[in-house]
């Protein structure tokens, strides 16, 4: 059921519907049960969704949503997906409009579509990034690919970089055995040609950029900023001097 349910909103957000009568109208409720449960997230929080309010708004009866969208759990899911794969567009859209070999451009722009998705759409960043729904877990067969989406946009920057000689390695001692491995496995995972500790300075660059738009969108700097905008461009500096960008070639 699920995995109908995905399929079918994910046509729908496609552009276009297509098919019989009867599955575009299928199609377009399950776009409007999506739509709805957005507000109510937005409204609400996640903890209190419910298909019962959402069907009231639909304007049916609770069984006729149940058809479509059996739990909680599955609405919670689609709209899990459903933001993944919008702030996924969002980078990929901000990334795709510089040269690829611009690698510090393409990092500062990923990390300010991050921020103004995530500051344009605070409850929805929660759900993804905040603290865990009670009694809900995220199918990883269902949400692993859209939410490695971003992650894996830093990756291949820091990739391209590394394979076009602009990224210094970094200057540190041997990894801890654990964690160099659990690095190999992903440099094989991905056929990364970055070496090991390329990889874990990127995934700290990862950390640290959502860390500091968590910090902005659930209001842990307070009023202490008129303008953290312009903090947060010089947190971008940090980023780039932390991925280890560089505009000469590697030594």
């Amino acid at each position: 059921m699920l995995l109908k349910v995905d399929s079918a909103l994910s046509f729908v957000q496609g552009g276009a519907m297509s098919g019989t009568p009867r599955e575009r109208a299928r199609e377009q409720t399950i776009s409007d049960i999506v739509r709805i449960g957005r507000e109510h997230l937005a409204s609400q929080g996640a903890a209190a969704l419910s298909l019962r309010a959402v069907a009231r708004d639909l304007g049916v009866v609770s069984s006729a949503v149940y058809r479509y969208v059996k739990s909680r759990d599955e609405l919670l899911t689609l709209l899990v997906v459903d933001a993944y794969d919008e702030l996924g567009d969002a980078v990929d859209e901000a990334v795709g409009r510089l040269p690829e070999a611009d690698f510090p451009g393409r990092l500062r722009a990923l990390a300010r579509a991050v921020r103004s998705w995530a500051l344009r759409e605070p409850a929805r960043y929660a759900l993804l990034f905040g603290s865990p729904v009670p009694g809900y877990e995220a199918p990883s067969e269902r949400t692993t690919g859209p939410g490695t989406r971003v992650v894996l946009a830093l990756v291949a920057i820091a990739e391209g970089a590394w394979r076009a000689r602009a990224l210094a390695l970094p200057e540190t001692g041997p990894l801890p055995q654990q964690l160099a491995k659990d690095l190999e496995a992903i440099r094989g995972e991905y056929a990364l040609e970055a070496p090991a500790a390329v990889v874990s300075r990127w995934l700290q660059v990862w950390a640290t950029l959502f860390g500091a738009v968590g910090f902005e969108v659930f209001g842990q700097y307070g009023g202490t900023f008129s303008r953290p905008e312009e903090l947060f461009e010089q947190q971008l500096d940090t980023l780039v001097e932390l991925a280890g960008l560089e505009a000469a070639g590697r030594a």
